[in-house]
């Protein structure tokens, strides 16, 4: 599992600062005029830095941009970023500025002198967040990062404000990791162990197999998975933070380990990156491992449908008519929208047996919802405007991108069928809404929801503002924020 880089915040040294081997990172405001420390290592490398901070590179420079100057002289570092922050910056400013140094992070490290900025903990979030590689496969190991010192004037005042953004950004890269993986590693089995790994941090996992699903009634969810080797699995994860007896919000991931649209099988441009189908599942269990590693104190329960959509001779057809946990009937039209039956179950049970105050669930649902909203936005559906508007507030707050989609009745006309209650899909028109819909019928009218789809950014075709090319945790963050801002004391 690939854990955070170790950032250490330190008072100012200017000796240190200078002796520093690796990287150096000078965090300075946009008018070019550095602190004190900053003047002597300027003095330090013949003029460099004011040189640089005269020129039209710099002018023409946004807050949380860099600049670097290679192999200085006069210090013992190998380069030097001039990294431009307004004193004033805002949260997403500040970890852009973090982004850029830990882009450029490598074996030797990197010591920061952010002298002046108050927002020393979320430029280490910043840091701690791009400087994530996923190299588990490659024989000849790169990417590998050193050691951050940041140099703050109140440093443990900044410690003590990026521990628990430590553990957001653990959780991040605890999904990114998942969504990284390819299929025949993470299979249903592997994805469960390693969810169950989490007692140990506090949570309480319990792991369904298919007779416990069968028992449940769960036919819509086995059904995508009655094809595969994999068996499939709902597991189980609870956060008891919270008052004893208050009833927990849920959270609810589509994890389908590997999409060949079963029957209806996808083209094969593109499908290696069907990997990600499990991305709603790996937020979740993002999301549960946050709050658990900061103490969260709140009641939280996780839920994730872990299946393998495969062709086989077992394999559900187009046409096929199951019942769900339910009890509604759904044709299934197309299996290749499965992850919507995946979710149907798991909503439902989530709710007879948790009674929570409120849901959210996540999943790379649509194709469509790329074409409305691209790789910048994921799209939320919701049934209460108070939760929405909350879960719209928290990912501006954090930088990510979402938007709110719209539903309604005249949408349900689509996936009416003469055979069944539903049908699992209304083909091209308004895609991501009736996938939308078809979940709200799962969901019980008193019961604030939001549907999220992350289809376009939990694994966009480029690197991010955060992120290297590849999975990118979208969501961990905003939920996080959700949870400590609606539900925390």
């Amino acid at each position: 599992m690939t854990t955070p880089v170790t950032i250490a915040f330190t008072a100012v040294d200017f000796e240190a600062l200078t002796g520093a081997g690796g990287r150096v990172a000078l965090v300075l405001a946009p008018d070019g005029r550095p602190g004190a420390v900053a003047r002597r290592l300027d003095r330090a490398m013949r003029g460099a830095v004011t040189r640089a901070l005269e020129g039209k590179a710099w002018a023409g420079l946004k807050p949380g941009q860099a600049l670097e100057l290679a192999y200085p002289a006069g210090i013992a570092a190998e380069a030097v970023q001039l990294v431009k922050l307004p004193k004033k910056a805002s949260v997403a400013e500040a970890r852009k500025a973090g982004a850029a140094i830990g882009k450029a992070l490598g074996e030797a490290g990197v010591t920061v002198l952010a002298a002046g900025q108050p927002k020393a903990a979320e430029i280490a979030m910043g840091v701690a967040l791009r400087s994530y590689s996923f190299n588990a496969y490659l024989t000849e190991k790169s990417g590998e990062k050193g050691a951050v010192t940041i140099m703050a004037d109140k440093p443990g005042d900044a410690a003590d404000a990026y521990a628990p953004m430590a553990a957001v950004a653990e959780g991040v890269l605890f999904t990114r990791d998942l969504v990284n993986e390819p299929a025949n590693v993470l299979t249903t089995t592997d994805f469960a162990r390693r969810l169950a790994e989490m007692k140990a941090l506090g949570l309480e996992v319990e792991v369904l197999d298919e007779p416990a699903l069968e028992k449940l009634g769960m036919r819509a969810l086995l059904g995508v998975g009655q094809g595969s080797e994999s068996p499939s699995k709902v597991v189980v994860m609870q956060w008891r933070g919270g008052a004893k007896g208050d009833a927990p919000f849920a959270l609810v991931g589509k994890g389908v380990v590997f999409d060949t649209g079963g029957i209806s099988i996808k083209p094969a441009l593109g499908m290696e990156e069907m990997t990600m189908d499990m991305g709603g599942a790996g937020v979740v269990a993002g999301v549960m491992r946050t709050l658990a590693l900061r103490k969260a104190k709140v009641n939280v329960v996780g839920l994730v449908g872990l299946v393998e959509n495969m062709p086989d001779g077992r394999a559900q057809r187009p046409g096929d008519i199951v019942r769900s946990m339910k009890g509604d009937t759904i044709e299934v039209v197309n299996t290749d929208a499965e992850g919507r039956l995946v979710l149907a179950d798991v909503l439902w049970y989530a709710q007879e047996r948790f009674k929570p105050a409120g849901m959210i669930n996540l999943a790379t649902l649509t194709g469509a919802i790329i074409i409305a909203l691209g790789h910048e936005n994921a799209g939320v559906f919701s049934n209460d405007d108070k939760l929405s508007a909350a879960l719209l507030k928290a990912a501006e707050a954090e930088g990510e991108g979402a938007w709110r989609m719209p539903m309604g009745p005249a949408y349900d006309e689509l996936i009416k069928t003469r055979l069944a209650d539903i049908k699992n899909t209304g083909g091209r028109p308004a895609g991501s809404i009736t996938a939308a819909q078809f979940l709200r019928r799962f969901v019980r009218d008193d019961v604030p929801w939001c549907h999220i789809d992350i289809a376009g950014v939990a694994l966009p075709p480029g690197e991010t503002a955060m992120a290297p090319k590849g999975a990118t945790g979208w969501g961990v963050m905003t939920l996080n924020r959700l949870i400590g801002d609606m539900l925390e004391d």
